[in-house]
């Protein structure tokens, strides 16, 4: 095998391409559009199909740039790698703890979204140990094998991709057939009846931008799945170019067949759609099967940040050379990254002990929060990162590029930035905007006065 740039050695590539397909279609498809999509449509109305189509699109533009990259150097198991090489080893320091802790949290997140919708069955157990059960049947999934890995979440994926197709189905059975509900007729009219696209203002309609935002996050972990596949570059272009049409189709049918079902103007913001036409109709165990949908959902976001956050620390080991992350250099004999695989689940497992001290509970919200904001900036690094990239000698004129770069990089990185200073007007999402702001300029300062030998230079 040989080394990537840092001189870690390549990770076993176990996935195969039915994986990473559905991998990237369940990474396209989270928790908010079950849970959230209530909200959104309360916000902007039948306009959130375009909110979703303009953030589909820009996305879809930063993942082509991860593909580009990716493409053109294989061998390294995550994009920001990429950060360190382009931009700088102080610049890259910040990027790599900044998303490393970020996705830590996310994880921390999602595991206590875990514990509470298996309460739902099971109230009298209590969530920390419900966690604890949970880390460390999916920690064993991670050490195991990649491929393992692959094989839970291409059915914790199917499970999602089933209960959307059930949906749309549904959906389109009750309009052709002249359905009727207590709320309504059935009615692809529905969707474009009094129509507006600013139904409860340009405020609502520009705060739905980052609601929507967040119920993306998490795709770009499609790029690293790749980089675990026996022939990369013949899956990358593959897993990455049917983003567009998955976002048609799993969201906007979605979104669209809830609005035909229920009229847009009735959805109450604090209820999940999907468990209100399920029971509309007739499914009265429907609020049943969304919470198993969405556990499943959430335990594939858990086990994807496993994955994702233990191949970035084991090339954070790599790139810095502090001595304390040298033990997480490490390869089992299935050439996994161990040391990071435990190190990680170890930070998740943090959550267990916030959930049981109350004094704490809200600090984690308010961290978990400001972390999930620090992807727009990661983000808007990666996209910088691309374009210094295309003016290296290490650009790949004939690799997997970017549809017009030089117009909608650009664009990208803007729209990102302008998602991120919309957080500052919504009193919901002021105070970690201004938690992540204080990270970006007290962490930032760190980073720069860091000194060789800890960055890597």
């Amino acid at each position: 095998m040989s080394e990537t740039q840092d001189g870690n050695k390549p990770i076993k590539r176990g996935l195969q391409n039915r994986h990473v397909q559905l991998i990237a279609i369940g990474g396209t498809i989270g928790t908010g559009l079950f849970m959230g999509a209530g909200n959104s449509i309360h916000y902007a109305g039948p306009a959130i199909l375009l909110v979703y189509l303009i953030i589909g699109l820009f996305m879809f533009v930063m993942m082509r740039a991860i593909g580009e990259l990716l493409y053109a150097d294989p061998n390294q198991h995550t994009f920001i790698t990429f950060i360190t090489k382009y931009i700088g080893n102080r610049t890259g320091f910040f990027a790599r703890w900044s998303y490393w802790l970020t996705v830590v949290f996310m994880g921390m997140a999602e595991l206590t979204a875990v514990a509470k919708y298996i309460q739902y069955w099971l109230p009298d157990i209590p969530g920390w140990l419900i966690q604890i059960v949970m880390l460390v049947i999916l920690t064993c999934v991670n050490l195991i094998a990649v491929a393992l890995y692959g094989e839970t979440e291409f059915w914790f994926a199917m499970i999602k991709i089933v209960a959307i197709l059930a949906l749309i189905t549904t959906g389109i059975i009750m309009a052709l057939t002249g359905f009727k509900t207590p709320v309504g007729d059935v009615a692809f009219s529905n969707v474009w009846h009094n129509l507006s696209l600013f139904p409860n203002g340009v405020g609502n309609f520009i705060n739905a931008f980052q609601m929507v935002m967040f119920a993306f996050v998490g795709m770009e972990f499609i790029g690293m799945t790749t980089a675990e596949t026996d022939k990369p570059r013949a899956v990358l272009p593959k897993a990455i170019n049917q983003i567009p049409f998955r976002i048609l189709f799993f969201y906007l049918g979605a979104l669209f067949i809830i609005m035909t079902i229920y009229p847009w103007q009735k959805i109450p913001a604090d209820q999940s759609p999907f468990v209100m036409v399920f029971q509309l109709a007739g499914i009265k165990w429907a609020a049943a099967l969304i919470n198993f949908v969405v556990l499943t959902s959430a335990a594939s976001a858990l086990n994807s940040v496993l994955f994702s956050a233990s191949r970035n620390f084991y090339a954070l080991s790599f790139q810095s050379k502090a001595k304390f992350l040298q033990p997480f250099r490490k390869m089992s004999k299935t050439q996994l990254p161990f040391n990071a695989i435990l190190f990680t689940a170890l930070m998740v497992g943090c959550s267990s002990v916030i959930s049981v001290i109350p004094a704490i509970t809200d600090a984690f919200s308010f961290v978990t929060s400001a972390s999930t904001d620090l992807f727009l900036m990661i983000y808007v690094l990666i996209l910088i990162a691309y374009m210094k990239y295309r003016k290296s000698n290490n650009y790949m004129s004939d690799g997997f590029l970017v549809i017009a770069p030089k117009i909608l990089v650009p664009m990208a990185i803007v729209f990102f930035i302008f998602v991120f200073v919309t957080l500052f007007f919504n009193p919901e999402s002021r105070v970690p905007a201004i938690g992540s702001t204080l990270w970006l300029i007290v962490f930032g300062l760190i980073s720069a006065r860091q000194s060789k030998s800890v960055v890597g230079d």
